[in-house]
């Protein structure tokens, strides 16, 4: 109803780098920041338990974001603020872009997933 969304993609099965695509026209994809937001201590027990790479985590799970919001860029401000008036917790993780291969290009996981780690 606040108007400027153009997608939802519902990050299921398929982790970020399935689900996104889908809702994106031909020659279109995403740049992702990893560091936009907490890796949950659930997905690091996992990765390190399963020997897991990142790209098979993002392959794989949602890496704490349930739901990819795509809207206009002089919509994402009052979007997010709708959202967040919800009770949602909104992460602005990324930026939509002209794109071949891969469709989804994720940065920042080193930095973001694997230095200083929590302690178990």
């Amino acid at each position: 109803a606040a108007g400027g969304v153009h997608a939802l993609a519902h990050i299921t099965g398929g982790g970020l780098v399935d689900n996104v695509p889908r809702v994106l026209p031909a020659g279109l994809g995403v740049t992702i920041d990893a560091g936009a937001w907490p890796l949950p201590p659930v997905f690091r027990w996992l990765r390190e338990a399963g020997r897991l790479s990142d790209a098979d985590m993002l392959k794989t799970f949602n890496c704490g974001i349930g739901m990819v919001v795509i809207v206009s860029p002089d919509a994402a401000e009052d979007s997010a603020a709708v959202l967040a008036d919800q009770g949602e917790t909104v992460y602005r993780i990324g930026r939509v872009a002209e794109a071949a291969d891969p469709r989804v290009k994720v940065s920042g996981t080193e930095e973001a997933w694997h230095a200083a780690e929590p302690r178990s």
